[in-house]
């Protein structure tokens, strides 16, 4: 039999994880996998248990929110001999599931995920921290890894939007930016800074045409400030998307680097939680290396080939 480590964060969404933990070790089996579970106990315990992993394991599934994806990529890439990943999203907003055209109900996930494909998908690197879909710094960037947990325990999705109304009405604080690509540099004042490589944060779809396989990641830089100017950009990107609002500076790249005036109120929000790299210049970029084993419903949306 192929051998299965599945890890599990049990403080992910709402489920009880034991129930859905039996039935998955079940349809493993029916695919011929011997399945060893792991459950993490802190922060930062899904890294350490896939860098601890033996090489010999021919499947990872981890299950939980877009943060616990973080630590198993992020274990994965201190690895010699990475290991063939996928994913079943357990969390509150799990912009990731949606990506790849995951639902809700985790045993039918991981039956779409057996028969699915195996690809070869960007990551990026911020200070070599990898992250798999979203960086941000700035206005409501941080409100995913400063909401509390136990209002995600009660209210779900919603706690996000109530935390983000309170950054919503708080004063916008612009920082001073410079930032080069490919050898030219810029200078600006901003309020927030995005760096993505998937179509979708914050259980909204904000890009289009987002490739995971192009070599390339998406920009977005903005200098508003205003609440009316707030609610003005939301009408402009539901109108005209999200290279048509004033304020707003699109780009793709693969190569970014960037460089603050001052350390920043908070700190760089990665995959949802918080990145504890608290320098002034950030390299951001693409490797490649890691292979997923995807579902085959969004698999023409999201690659290239």
């Amino acid at each position: 039999m192929k051998k299965c480590a599945l890890v599990c964060n049990p403080n992910s969404g709402h489920n009880k994880k034991k129930p859905i933990i039996e039935k998955m070790i079940d349809v493993l089996k029916e695919y011929d996998y011997e399945t060893e579970v792991y459950y993490t106990k802190y922060s930062g315990h899904a890294k350490k248990i896939i860098m601890s992993l033996k090489d010999d394991i021919d499947l990872v599934v981890s299950l939980g929110g877009d943060g616990t994806f973080n630590e198993v990529v992020t274990g994965n890439f201190k690895r010699p001999k990475k290991l063939l990943l996928s994913h079943i999203p357990l969390g509150t907003t799990n912009d990731l599931g949606a990506i790849f055209g995951l639902g809700k109900n985790p045993i039918t996930n991981l039956k779409m995920i057996l028969e699915g494909t195996v690809k070869g998908i960007d990551i990026c690197m911020i200070n070599d921290q990898p992250f798999v879909y979203v960086a941000g710094l700035g206005k409501f960037t941080d409100v995913a890894y400063n909401t509390p947990r136990k209002l995600k325990k009660n209210f779900g999705y919603m706690a996000y939007m109530f935390n983000a109304l309170k950054s919503f009405n708080q004063k916008t604080h612009l920082f001073e930016m410079s930032y080069e690509i490919d050898g030219e540099v810029y200078t600006g004042l901003y309020s927030f800074a995005l760096v993505c490589n998937a179509r979708r944060m914050a259980g909204i779809n904000v890009f289009q045409d987002v490739k995971m396989d192009d070599g390339k990641f998406e920009v977005l830089f903005s200098n508003i400030t205003a609440k009316k100017d707030i609610i003005k950009s939301l009408y402009y990107f539901k109108a005209n998307g999200i290279k048509n609002v004033p304020g707003f500076y699109f780009f793709r790249t693969d190569n970014l680097k960037i460089r603050l005036k001052d350390y920043p109120k908070n700190n760089w929000c990665i995959d949802g939680e918080k990145l504890r790299d608290r320098s002034l210049t950030f390299d951001i970029k693409i490797v490649k290396g890691l292979e997923m084993l995807l579902p085959n419903k969004e698999l023409k949306n999201i690659f290239i080939s």
